[in-house]
């Protein structure tokens, strides 16, 4: 498995995996908007051999520090449970950190994401329609953002979501 930047001519294949990963089109779609409104900051795809089996996106959100929302994730059903997506994560984090980004939110399973080091404590002080149990941060500045506090937004594409 290679995990590198997503080409153009890796569009259709994303888009296919996300149509298939998912009960419907909504994510394939979210992608697309991201990338249309120039929003998609970091999307990774891992190939085996010239197949995409796994992608990744992280989009620029609105917040009070440089920050990333990571989403939608999908892995190829024949290849999930393999470390697919764990392997695309670790490389958008590693991306986003190494870019100077402050923070990442994801909205998404805690027992899954905390291994990441994303946590629901960490997002407690920031406002947002996500906000919940699910919402969680990844503090890339070694503490700096413990305590601050303040509105965050997904990019536009996100309000399709519902």
């Amino acid at each position: 498995m290679i995990i590198k930047d997503e080409l153009a001519e890796h569009r259709d294949p994303v888009r296919e995996l996300h149509i298939a990963a998912f009960p419907d089109d909504t994510e394939a779609n979210l992608v697309d908007r991201l990338r249309a409104d120039s929003d998609a900051v970091i999307s990774l795809v891992a190939c085996d051999r010239s197949r995409v089996i796994g992608h990744v996106l992280f989009s620029v959100m609105s917040a009070p520090f440089r920050a990333l929302a990571l989403a939608p994730v999908a892995v190829a059903q024949s290849h999930r449970c393999k470390g697919v997506a764990a392997s695309l994560i670790n490389d958008g984090i590693a991306r986003a950190r190494n870019e100077g980004w402050e923070g990442i939110l994801v909205v998404g399973e805690p027992a899954y994401y905390s291994r990441f080091g994303f946590s629901m404590e960490a997002a407690q002080g920031f406002a947002s329609p996500y906000a919940g149990p699910y919402f969680m941060l990844l503090d890339l500045t070694e503490g700096d953002l413990a305590g601050k506090s303040g509105d965050v937004q997904h990019a536009p594409a996100f309000a399709a979501l519902g």
